[in-house]
């Protein structure tokens, strides 16, 4: 009987220790398992942290990416504004010796004017071989009509671009652009464009697109062409055009104080001064460093002028006529003096609203982009050789 009382208790002896070492094998599973827990927390937490890391620094570096081409855009429109400065100064100091630093900006804009004199009395130097001329116009088709009476509608016109842009008015600073004439057409108001805010307000109609340039003309006391590149979202250059008193080009359209046109040769600027109040005056523009390469003071009257452009350094101003509806090209300038006003046909355009605002021309399609009393019209155009007349 001892023995066995002896044996039940080593047998309980050895359950409890049994017992103790389970419940302490549990508890360190416990613990290991509440550490693998707190790792895999931890883990998680700090691979979310590395992607969020790693997606502001992608951020950042796209963000860099930009402001270096920015900046890259607008050291190249500093450098060739202060090679043009540059240059002026030169200028000034082999014609005078050193002058008091009073009235600089007085001083220097005369000098500009001489210059503008004197380029006025140059051989102009055709860029292109380009001779042809208008003989008639085939067609006229009536695109739609958006936006108010007086405005201006063109596509770029550079060969590589079909985009349109729309100038709304003769008073804003936005553009709209649409990514094909057929889109423009389509589209109910402007709810395809893209609109594009430019950094100051645009005046008249006179404005221009050349190779993802919008060049736009911006009057406070002075007359401002403004370059700015639709890439960049950024000015790369502008200049006071040198000329002074400056009066509305046309006598119809008196919003507009000067009117930019592209052509086979370039950028032209088309303008009229209190000097010559009652003619129109050309300018050859260099569209990279806004220069001017010469000027001309043409035959063609302010009076009763709707609007003009340039084919092959030929402008053509556009004029209201006596009769209802019609207006006609009536007064026609060669630089080049292949084509006077007797040589010239005389074209009427059809039937018309108001009065055109403005007119475009494109040089690859040989169409006007016409604004007539907010119908956008273009003109199909037949040429003919300069040589032919």
């Amino acid at each position: 009987m001892r023995g066995l009382v002896v044996l039940v208790t080593l047998t309980c002896f050895a359950t409890a220790q049994h017992q103790a070492l389970i419940d302490y094998l549990e508890r360190r599973l416990l613990a290991i398992e509440d550490r693998i827990s707190l790792w895999h927390e931890q883990t998680t937490r700090y691979a979310s942290e590395l992607r969020e890391l790693k997606q502001q620094m992608v951020s950042q570096l796209e963000n860099l990416d930009k402001e270096k081409e920015a900046l890259r855009t607008n050291l190249d429109g500093v450098g060739t504004r202060v090679d043009r400065v540059e240059r002026e100064l030169d200028y000034l100091e082999t014609q005078n010796g050193a002058q008091p630093c009073v009235d600089v900006d007085d001083k220097l804009i005369e000098q500009q004017v001489t210059l503008v004199q004197e380029k006025q009395k140059a051989k102009y130097s055709k860029l292109s071989d380009c001779s042809h001329m208008i003989s008639n116009i085939k067609a006229m088709k009536i695109l739609k009509r958006v936006g108010g009476p007086k405005g201006m509608w063109t596509k770029d016109m550079s060969k590589t671009s079909g985009k349109v842009y729309i100038f709304n008015g003769t008073d804003e600073d936005s553009v709209y652009e649409f990514a094909t004439v057929q889109d423009f057409a389509r589209s109910l108001g402007m709810s395809l464009s893209k609109s594009l805010k430019l950094p100051s307000s645009w005046k008249g109609t006179g404005h221009a697109v050349y190779d993802n340039h919008v060049y736009y003309i911006n009057q406070v006391q002075d007359i401002t062409v403004v370059k700015y590149d639709m890439k960049s979202s950024s000015i790369t250059d502008s200049a006071v055009f040198p000329v002074q008193d400056h009066v509305p080009v046309y006598g119809l359209t008196p919003e507009t104080v000067m009117d930019l046109a592209v052509d086979e040769e370039g950028l032209w600027a088309i303008y009229a001064t209190r000097q010559n109040e009652r003619h129109i005056s050309l300018a050859k523009l260099d569209a990279n460093s806004m220069d001017i390469e010469q000027v001309w003071d043409t035959n063609c009257p302010r009076e009763n002028a709707e609007a003009a452009f340039v084919i092959c350094g030929t402008l053509y101003v556009v004029y209201n006529t006596a009769q209802p509806g019609r207006s006609r090209i009536q007064c026609v300038f060669d630089v080049n003096d292949m084509v006077t006003n007797e040589d010239a046909p005389l074209i009427y355009f059809p039937k018309r609203y108001g009065a055109h605002s403005s007119l475009k021309y494109n040089p690859h399609e040989q169409l006007l982009y016409a604004w007539d009393d907010g119908y956008q019209i273009l003109y199909k155009l037949v040429m003919k050789k300069k040589l032919e007349i």
